[in-house]
């Protein structure tokens, strides 16, 4: 599989279920064990050959910009600047990022996920051009959801699910971890055209789960699943998070996904 060279971090929110850690530093910029959010993933794109990055900024884009400069280790960095992310979703900040989904195959990541390297690596596992990373869909969690064919690859998104969604006989539910590998031609027939649709018909507080449950739906983009349960992940929008997030890469809980690991928490303080 072709080395992907270039990615999108999506960095622009305002973090408001964080705060007061984002009282003055964007969320991306929090940090967890020492190391910012968004640093980790840079210096886990630039282990896996990425040479090119673009972050989309907006909530204290300063910070962001000062932090990572134009220059990251090995990476170069781009900003492309949101004026609108207090009302605007993902979808549009991953639109105006167009430009350089248009160049090549491209990894895109959530800046608010902190998440070992092997992720990544997962990602460029098998023949699937396009693949999501996921883990297990448990009790703890809400939010939104995917489905998983019999062949390995998302056949639905489902938003708004809890621990009722688990219920016996209803199918396996999969959190994805916001980490993405897109291929080129997809991206310029399929991606950015429908990114075009979407805000052009006015739906700039679209998330890009929405992106890609519709793309998935109506027009039959393949996107893989690279399944990975055995490792760390966290993805963090509040204080409860981090914390959990800080006991995962300490070593004191199991791996991560969105939930379960608070319960080892609440066990061991008792």
């Amino acid at each position: 599989m072709t080395q992907v060279k270039q990615a999108v971090i999506l960095a622009a929110g305002l973090g408001s279920r964080l705060r007061p850690y984002t009282d003055l530093v964007p969320k991306p910029l929090v940090e967890v064990l020492g190391t910012p959010i968004l640093h980790n993933a840079l210096r886990n794109l630039e282990a896996v050959g990425v040479r090119e990055v673009t972050i989309v900024v907006g909530y204290r884009q300063e910070a962001i910009r000062a932090s990572c400069g134009q220059r990251f280790g090995a990476l170069d960095i781009d900003y492309v600047e949101s004026t609108v992310f207090e009302r605007t979703g993902s979808a549009y900040s991953l639109w105006l990022a167009r430009e350089a989904l248009l160049r090549g195959d491209t990894y895109l990541l959530e800046g608010d996920v902190f998440f070992e390297l092997e992720a990544l690596r997962y990602l460029a596992v098998g023949e699937a051009q396009n693949v999501a990373a996921v883990a297990p869909f448990d009790a703890s969690m809400e939010g939104s959801a995917v489905v998983l064919s019999d062949n390995g690859y998302i056949a639905e998104f489902r938003m708004k699910q809890t621990a009722a969604n688990l219920a016996d006989g209803s199918p396996q539910l999969f959190k994805t971890m916001n980490l993405i590998r897109l291929a080129s031609p997809d991206l310029r027939s399929k991606i950015v055209p429908y990114l075009d649709d979407l805000v052009g018909a006015g739906a700039v507080k679209s998330y890009t789960e929405e992106l890609f449950a519709r793309l998935i739906e109506r027009y039959g983009l393949r996107l893989a699943a690279a399944r990975c349960d055995d490792l760390k992940w966290y993805e963090i929008d509040s204080e409860a998070d981090l914390r959990i997030a800080e006991s995962i890469f300490a070593g004191r809980t199991g791996h991560g996904a969105k939930g379960g690991v608070l319960a080892q928490l609440e066990e061991g303080a008792r």
